[in-house]
């Protein structure tokens, strides 16, 4: 159970988030990078830290660690996903050991006070924890930096059935784009790939593309005037079941939604028809989480004071402490054979302050779905349903010319 409610509350904040963040360019962010690290600090604040962090996390003070080990656990135990948690301290700080022995850090290692050097170091852990997807840790050093907790996500899943990349030569798509953009093509018989959602953020398309490592990735299209923060949130709300959803094939033909319409087609196979356009997109976005510190519950950690300590649980003595920097760094590409996404969060701490045919005998249902405008994409834990990666498509990868390495096999979708 304990796992279960960690994934809830992490969605949780993820939707809060997403909600919040002003997407209206391309994005993406990993709540599962920051939730964590929230909760390994919630039991070392102070009683104004505690309860802003308890209400951001959703959980209380004194299961905040448990939970966020609980995560990190599950986190480990996904085939597609590599996790990793670390932490370096200067000699001026003095851990309590009960706190130190309640991260399960698989590195802690030590600030030197030379910025430049640790700064090194730093970025070496983070590029090679996403084997270079993000080269540098997101949080800046100075000369009272005491410490310096991140965590480095990488996710890495193959389709199983892979799209046939058209590089937008030949395509019929009819789009908002403005310029011709990479789709990729897929069809499947299983019509319940596809739903239509039901939100307060009115209508929304939903595809969902298998991959292995029991990762999911849900495509979710939304009216053109839909808020994006709105589109995403509803999709993780309906992980968790709390908005109505109607798969393709309890559709009845005539059905319109966004990028979606339910016909007929004549076919000499007696089965029903689902296809999809997907432009390939890669985004990538550096989130300043003291940006919105109500929502992250941070405001008062953030908040340097010469006599309090914001953190007294984390240290033995010395000057008080606060949080002077906490960023994410994040990038996802969507592509005809799989997806890949990575993130490193960081908290620092410092002291001081388809042609014509003939008579094809088969009636068939035909769902086509078009992504040919902004639209969200959520990775999903399959098994959990945990929220990975969240992100907003606004500019997709521009079209080329695939032909010169087609090969038969990208046909299969």
């Amino acid at each position: 159970m304990s796992r279960a409610e960690a994934v809830r509350a992490a969605n949780a904040l993820g939707e809060r988030w997403v909600g919040e963040a002003g997407l209206r360019q391309g994005s993406v962010l990993m709540p599962a990078g920051v939730w964590p690290l929230l909760g390994l600090l919630a039991p070392a604040g102070s009683a104004p830290v505690q309860g802003e962090l308890a209400q951001a996390l959703g959980v209380p003070v004194a299961a905040a660690a448990e939970r966020a080990r609980e995560l990190l656990g599950l986190l480990r135990d996904i085939p597609a996903v590599r996790s990793a948690l670390g932490v370096w301290t200067d000699d001026r700080l003095r851990l309590r050991p009960e706190w130190r022995a309640s991260v399960p850090a698989d590195l802690v290692g030590r600030l030197s006070g030379d910025t430049e050097q640790d700064k090194k170091l730093l970025d070496a852990w983070a590029s090679e924890q996403t084997d270079g997807a993000i080269d540098e840790m997101p949080v800046g050093l100075n000369p009272d930096s005491r410490l310096v907790l991140a965590s480095a996500l990488t996710l890495r899943t193959d389709w199983i059935r892979p799209f046939q990349d058209l590089g937008g030569i030949g395509g019929n798509h009819t789009d908002d784009w403005g310029r011709p953009v990479r789709y990729l093509t897929g069809a499947t018989r299983l019509l319940d790939r596809a739903a239509l959602l039901e939100t307060p953020a009115g209508p929304v398309t939903e595809f969902q593309v298998l991959g292995y490592g029991d990762i999911t990735v849900h495509l979710l299209l939304g009216e053109p005037t839909a808020d994006p923060g709105s589109v995403l949130a509803a999709g993780i709300g309906s992980l968790s079941q709390r908005h109505r959803r109607t798969t393709a094939d309890r559709l009845p033909v005539g059905t319109t939604g966004p990028g979606l319409s339910v016909g007929a087609l004549a076919r000499y196979e007696p089965e029903d028809l689902l296809t999809v356009g997907v432009p390939q997109f890669t985004v990538a976005a550096d989130h300043d989480l003291l940006a919105r510190k109500e929502l992250f519950g941070l405001t008062t950690l953030s908040t340097p004071s010469a006599t309090e300590d914001r953190l007294p649980g984390l240290q033995v003595g010395g000057l008080p402490l606060f949080a002077d920097s906490a960023r994410q760094k994040a990038t996802a590409t969507f592509g005809a054979r799989g997806f890949r996404a990575s993130a490193v969060t960081a908290i620092g701490i410092m002291a001081g302050g388809a042609a014509a045919v003939s008579r094809p005998p088969f009636l068939q249902r035909h769902v086509s779905v078009e992504f040919g405008g902004p639209f969200g994409f959520l990775a999903v834990h399959r098994l959990s349903r945990l929220v990975l990666a969240a992100g907003w498509v606004t500019e997709p990868d521009a079209a080329v010319d695939p032909r010169g390495d087609w090969s038969e096999e990208d046909e299969d979708w």
